[in-house]
């Protein structure tokens, strides 16, 4: 990278605001705004440190937060690059994964972890159901592109759609099999979303350090009715490759 070509940020010394938070939040309008690719190449620590003249911890501490938030990775001996753009879900429509990324253009696949019978009393109780109630417990490691995106534990009914763990869903819809072999036509659906940091377990399957910051997603989903339960979901999405989006208007 160029500095002089690339790099023609404001630094205020008389802000209030820190010279760090100044210098990540240019980097940052530099790459929202396209002027930094993909896979650029980041300034150094020493690059920012010399035409600036700041001091490494602060050059260093901008990089790290740009990490940290998902703009930036970096390469073992070879320095920072800017980070593939997160992808946008919205909230006000129930699709699946598979749906969300192609409608993106990007090709959805999976990698499934578990498919089996269980019985799991705190689903249960989630959905107002007897404690017995047997669920088709679908774990599968979620992709975009090839890529680690997401972990997806769904608990859907098994009375509803049996044998349905015999499926393969490593490049299949499940709310398409749900409406294609079972006639499930799914109407909305509750969700909540939290802040996390990834465990031991989520950090290997995802490809990401543990305390890599998450999004933390539970999910009811009902048939057509509206009133009749029919998946529970538990997903957690890389929060430097997922960003949520929803239209707010006032009353």
């Amino acid at each position: 990278m160029s500095m002089k070509r690339k790099l023609i940020l404001p630094i205020d010394r008389g802000s209030p605001l820190p010279i760090y938070y100044q210098l990540k939040e240019a980097l940052k309008q530099q790459i929202e705004s396209g002027a930094l690719k993909p896979h650029d190449r980041m300034p150094s620590e020493r690059e920012l440190e010399e035409a600036y003249h700041i001091s490494r911890m602060t050059a260093r501490r901008a990089l790290a937060e740009l990490e940290a938030e998902g703009y930036i990775y970096r390469v073992q001996g070879k320095g920072s690059f800017v980070a593939e753009p997160k992808v946008r879900q919205g909230l006000l429509w129930l699709t699946s994964f598979t749906e969300d990324m192609r409608g993106r253009g990007m090709r959805a696949g999976a990698k499934v972890l578990r498919a089996e019978v269980v019985k799991d009393e705190r689903v249960a109780r989630r959905l107002g159901l007897d404690p017995a109630e047997e669920f088709v417990m679908l774990q599968r490691l979620r992709l975009a592109d090839g890529k680690p995106m997401a972990l997806e534990t769904s608990y859907l009914r098994r009375h509803f759609c049996p044998g349905l763990e015999k499926y393969d869903f490593t490049d299949r819809s499940l709310y398409r099999t749900l409406q294609e072999e079972y006639g499930l036509r799914l109407g909305r659906a509750e969700q909540t979303v939290e802040a996390k940091v990834a465990d031991e377990f989520e950090a290997e399957l995802l490809g990401v350090k543990p305390g890599t910051p998450m999004l933390s997603m539970e999910r009811i989903t009902y048939l057509d009715d509206g009133q009749t339960p029919i998946e529970f979901v538990r997903s957690v999405y890389r929060g430097d490759r997922y960003k949520l989006y929803v239209e707010l208007k006032r009353r």
